[in-house]
């Protein structure tokens, strides 16, 4: 019991991992450069309705304080990201702890600029507070949103870049392909580069290993092989919806294709698939009835 328990709370933990892409060096590049263009373009609109500002282009004073803290703002976000980035192997990061590192870089360049106003413009320090609660509006405006967006990007990206079912029927081709063999599984990594291309008749099931997918298949060859990539189980259940492919266990996801014998054992239903070095996966209640169906001939 209490390995299940174990699994279980191993499991919810995962769920608040940030995933690693978020932490690559492509990802935060063009996370500081999209933070930088926005804060540029914010900073030229807002100018005209900030109160108590010296943000300004005319006055050449002021305008080389706002050159100045505008690059000292960056090399401070340029700083973080790459401490963030040589960090990535030596612990984990949750949605939680990037928030808050994220919410410290704003909260610091924030300081700088309340630290620089105070005496640039000779409002008093009793201003303090007021200056650093607009502060922080303006700093979360220019550099929560652009992160904010980057980051809904990037999930976007990497579910799209990471597996897909590919259907050749409209291809023209100079070969002669069967119907059968058209359809292809194709493995992306986050950069949208090709890793693995394999028949859907070729694949057997894929198992879930915390944040990353095992994906088994036989090669030309016939031998059972396996293939390892950065992906949740959840998104592969949802990339293939519909097609032969059907999640069956909370680690499981099998070839409804590939499945000879579907038993009932004393603590539930298990599978057989048409490979003898695959051992029989489970089938939890959850998903019984959709790969009863499925097995039955029914339709997703």
């Amino acid at each position: 019991m209490r390995t299940k328990i174990n699994g279980v709370e191993r499991a919810q933990d995962q769920r608040h991992v940030l995933p690693e892409y978020f932490r690559g060096k492509h990802q935060l590049i063009l996370t500081v450069t999209f933070a930088a263009l926005f804060s540029i373009v914010f900073l030229l609109v807002s100018i005209p309705f900030s109160h108590n500002s010296w943000f300004a282009l005319g006055n050449s004073t002021f305008f080389v304080f706002t050159v100045l803290f505008a690059t000292g703002s960056l090399l401070i976000v340029i700083l973080s990201k790459f401490v963030m980035y040589k960090t990535r192997g030596m612990f984990k990061m949750t949605y939680l702890g990037y928030i808050l590192w994220n919410a410290a870089e704003v909260i610091l360049i924030c300081l700088v600029y309340t630290f620089l106003t105070v005496p640039i413009t000779h409002i008093g320090w009793d201003q303090f507070p007021r200056i650093l609660g607009n502060a922080l509006v303006y700093g979360t405006i220019s550099l929560a949103i652009p992160y904010l967006l980057a980051g809904m990007f990037f999930a976007l990206e990497d579910k799209n870049n990471t597996i897909r079912l590919m259907n050749y029927n409209n291809v023209v081709s100079d070969e002669a392909v069967a119907a059968a063999g058209m359809e292809k599984i194709t493995l992306f990594d986050n950069s949208g580069v090709l890793r693995l291309s394999i028949r859907a008749g070729n694949l057997y099931y894929i198992e879930s290993d915390d944040n990353y997918i095992n994906v088994w298949y036989t090669d030309s060859k016939g031998a059972l092989k396996r293939y390892m990539l950065r992906c949740r189980l959840k998104t592969v259940e949802e990339s293939f919806r519909g097609s032969s492919l059907v999640r069956c266990h909370r680690k499981y996801i099998v070839n409804m294709d590939k499945v000879k014998i579907l038993r009932k054992e004393k603590d539930g239903y298990e599978l057989d698939l048409d490979n003898d070095a695959i051992p029989p996966i489970a089938i939890t209640k959850t998903y019984a009835a959709d790969v009863l169906r499925r097995f039955n001939g029914g339709r997703g």
